[in-house]
């Protein structure tokens, strides 16, 4: 008789089902996909929802602690008034009536995978230093490492080798960002890398529901929903919004990893705190400055427009930003121009288009469009301006990390902006020069008056250079 190689193998294909599908989360009922007689017959461990406590409350899945954030209504099923959450609603109402739920069983044990990887590229010799440790780092179940990299640098190949050693030894993954993007994008990257092993990518709107893959790709929100379920997590853009600015989501993170775990964080723009922890040897960190194709960080120009409010208050494109965009050095580059709000993106759009049409620049007007984080066509356009279907395309700050066009110029406008920060400003200059066909492309700021942000993000693009190796 084969002799059990885990306790999982060992048990009834029931349980085995059940521990894979249930054990790591924590879930409301309702998202529990099972018959009441069966739920029961199951250990699944209530926990209260919601703390009530004298001067304030506590949410035990977002750990929402503001009493302004809380609100009542009438309970249909008991027909009393119930606290619930506001904070964390967008992944389903949380009652005080109505508990949370984790599978306090046996534990999923993962498969190990002699050979996971599929990736057959190579690494250049500094990717290959970074990637040496984060293997040390998950052989030797270390806690945390910062992976700092500039835009460009090839982060996601940099981690395979770390994700192979993890699933030799039966782990189970996470890669955690910020934003939607970036998990659609990164989705058939890793499934090509590790064909072998099951992959899955949750965000709002994603086709996979479950989460009961071994490497899971997700938005950071989504750990809301797991509970000591990862060996190695690893967060991507650790400084991006909402990530720094919402406290539920850094909770989250460290509520979904297990006891003995190994965290990763992955930035181009660390934060002040993470400086000040490397500064003071706090923070194990790894520093990757050249791009994955030698080549410098394009170091963006600014552009001094006087009243520039004016004709942005009519939605209508400076005239130094229509000279630059028929003076640029290469003209076969797309166009990526960042606009500060979400009407700007929308209504300039039709005037540009119009001016671009009058000038030859374009012929057909569905080569220009406009996207931002409300546009339910967004992963539409995304993949249009990719297929070069469109050639100049206007966006927010949606776009400003975690995608990749091979050949773009970019252009900032309002880069005052107060949404504009360094982190920002790096970030989007990091678009442009991403291919080593095309390694250098254009960033212009165009603005009423430099901000220190501005003046920040352009010294801190020229440090990683000289870091590189780069001289001016």
């Amino acid at each position: 008789m084969k002799k059990p190689s885990s306790p999982a193998e060992g048990l009834p294909p029931s349980d085995q089902v059940i521990s894979k599908n249930y054990s790591g989360k924590l879930l409301l009922r309702n998202e529990i996909r099972l018959e009441e007689p069966q739920f029961r017959a199951l250990p699944f461990t209530p926990i209260p929802s919601i703390k009530r406590k004298t001067f304030s409350h506590e949410c035990q899945r977002c750990h929402n602690q503001k009493k302004s954030l809380f609100a009542s209504i009438p309970c249909s099923s008991c027909q009393k008034t119930h606290l619930y959450c506001r904070k964390c609603i967008e992944m389903g109402r949380i009652m005080e009536c109505e508990p949370l739920y984790e599978c306090s069983g046996e534990s999923f044990h993962w498969p190990r995978h002699e050979a996971p990887c599929s990736w057959d590229g190579t690494l250049t010799e500094v990717q290959q230093q970074a990637a040496d440790r984060i293997v040390h780092a998950v052989k030797n179940n270390e806690r945390e490492l910062l992976v700092w990299a500039v835009c460009g640098a090839g982060k996601t190949e940099m981690l395979f080798q770390g994700i192979s050693e993890a699933l030799k030894d039966g782990k189970r993954i996470c890669i955690a960002t910020p934003r939607a993007d970036v998990v659609r994008e990164l989705k058939p990257r890793i499934q090509q890398a590790f064909a072998k092993v099951s992959v899955q990518a949750l965000y709002g709107g994603s086709k996979d529901k479950d989460g009961t893959a071994q490497v899971i790709l997700a938005t950071t929100h989504q750990l809301l929903r797991f509970k000591h379920a990862f060996d190695l997590l690893i967060i991507d853009e650790i400084d991006a919004f909402p990530f720094h600015k919402d406290t539920s989501l850094p909770f989250a993170a460290n509520r979904a990893k297990k006891d003995i775990h190994t965290t990763i964080y992955l930035t181009a723009t660390p934060r002040q705190h993470h400086r000040l922890q490397i500064a003071f040897n706090k923070l194990p960190h790894i520093f990757v400055p050249i791009r994955y194709h030698g080549h410098p960080l394009p170091v963006p120009s600014t552009k001094m427009c006087y009243s520039l409010k004016k004709p942005l208050t009519k939605y209508m494109p400076p005239r130094s930003f229509m000279n630059w965009i028929k003076q640029r050095k290469n003209q076969s580059r797309q166009i990526l121009i960042f606009v500060p709000t979400i009407k700007m993106a929308e209504k300039m759009k039709e005037n540009l288009q119009k001016i671009l049409i009058a000038d030859n620049m374009i012929k057909d007007p569905k080569e220009i469009d406009f996207v931002h984080a409300e546009d339910p066509k967004r992963e539409e356009k995304v993949q249009q301006f990719r297929a070069k279907l469109l050639r100049v395309l206007l966006t927010t700050t949606i776009l400003e990390r975690g995608v990749t066009f091979p050949s773009v110029d970019v252009g900032v406008l309002d880069s005052g902006d107060k949404v504009f920060d360094e982190a920002a400003l790096v970030q989007i200059a990091g678009r442009a020069g991403r291919s080593s066909d095309d390694p250098t492309g254009e960033v212009v700021f165009f603005h009423d008056g430099r901000t220190d942000a501005m003046v920040q993000a352009i010294q801190s693009i020229k440090k990683m250079n000289r870091r590189g190796g780069f001289i001016e």
